[in-house]
């Protein structure tokens, strides 16, 4: 059977790379937004909430916002730093975007379940978080 770190650390890297690939598309450089971006936020995408559809409140703001989380969280996710924290972001990144794109329910399914399954698991040994936590232990035992 496949070992516990092992699948935890595909799952992370399987919950990055979308969102790294969207989110490197919105980048003319650093922390420039290209115009696609902003037009897509201001003019393409809406929320579909009941009485909608609605337009993005602040579309560059949530453009530069969403830019930024999509390739930060998926770095950290890689490295297994903060995983639960990058998780949960991609989580609710994964809600917004359902409810701009409904249609695409059964792929922002898989991207919940896999950050629910990190927000609950954890990084695993094979990540960044696993050597600080045991230092961060050993360093609160009294001695």
């Amino acid at each position: 059977m496949a070992q516990p770190d092992i699948v935890l650390a595909i799952l992370r890297i399987a919950l990055a790379v979308p969102f790294w690939r969207s989110g490197i598309l919105k980048w003319d450089g650093f922390l420039r937004l290209n115009d696609t971006a902003v037009y897509l936020f201001s003019q393409e995408f809406t929320l579909h909430l009941p009485g909608g559809p609605y337009p993005f409140p602040a579309p560059e703001v949530v453009a530069f916002l969403s830019g930024c989380g999509e390739v930060v969280l998926p770095v950290l996710l890689v490295l297994g730093l903060g995983t639960r924290f990058a998780a949960l972001g991609l989580f609710l990144m994964t809600v917004v975007i359902q409810i701009t794109v409904p249609d695409g329910w059964p792929i922002h399914l898989t991207w919940a379940a896999m950050a629910l399954a990190l927000m609950r698991h954890g990084p695993g040994r094979l990540s960044l978080d696993h050597p600080i936590a045991r230092i961060s232990c050993s360093g609160a035992r009294p001695t």
